[in-house]
C-alpha cells in the first residue's frame, strides 16, 4: 500500500482559511452582508430596535423586583414591537439570509465530518456501510488487562 501524505496542523489551517475566504465570497454571505447595512441604515429598524431594547431592560428590571403584572404588561409591549419589526420586509430577509449562511456552514462542516469518517472507515479496512472500522472485533471488556 502507498504511504498517504501527512499533512499539518498548519497545512489544515491554511486550507481552512482558504475555504473560509471561499465562503465569505459566496452568494449567501454577499446577501447577507447587503441586507445588514440596510437594516443598519433603515430608521425605522433602529427605532424598534432601540425601544425593543428598552423593553428588554424594563422586563428584566421588574422580574427583578418580583413584578410579574408590570413585567406581562412590558412582556406584551415587547411582542407586539417583535412582531412589528418581523414583518418589515428587510428583517425577514435579513433573518432568511443569516439562515441561509448558517446552513452552508453546516453543511460543509458535514461534508467535511463524513469524509473524514469514510475515510478513517477505508483506510483501517473497515465497512462503509456498517460504519465499523476494520482490525476485527474489539476485545470483550471481560479479557480486558487479565483481569
Amino acid at each position: 500500500m502507498a504511504e498517504t501524505v501527512k499533512y499539518t496542523d498548519k497545512d489544515i489551517l491554511e486550507k481552512a482559511r482558504e475555504l473560509a475566504n471561499m465562503i465569505a465570497r459566496t452568494k449567501e454571505v454577499d446577501f447577507f452582508k447587503r441586507a445588514e447595512q440596510q437594516i443598519k441604515h433603515n430608521d425605522k429598524v433602529q427605532d424598534l430596535i432601540s425601544e425593543l431594547k428598552q423593553k428588554q431592560k424594563q422586563m428584566v428590571m421588574f422580574e427583578s423586583m418580583n413584578n410579574t403584572e408590570l413585567a406581562k404588561k412590558v412582556e406584551a409591549e415587547f411582542n407586539e414591537l417583535q412582531d412589528q419589526l418581523d414583518n418589515i420586509p428587510i428583517v425577514a430577509e435579513f433573518k432568511q439570509s443569516q439562515v441561509d449562511v448558517n446552513d452552508l456552514l453546516q453543511m460543509v462542516t458535514h461534508v467535511i465530518t463524513n469524509t473524514v469518517s469514510e475515510k478513517i472507515i477505508l483506510d483501517t479496512g473497515g465497512n462503509p456501510l456498517t460504519g465499523e472500522t476494520g482490525g476485527g472485533k474489539a476485545k470483550s471488556n471481560d479479557d480486558c488487562c487479565g483481569i
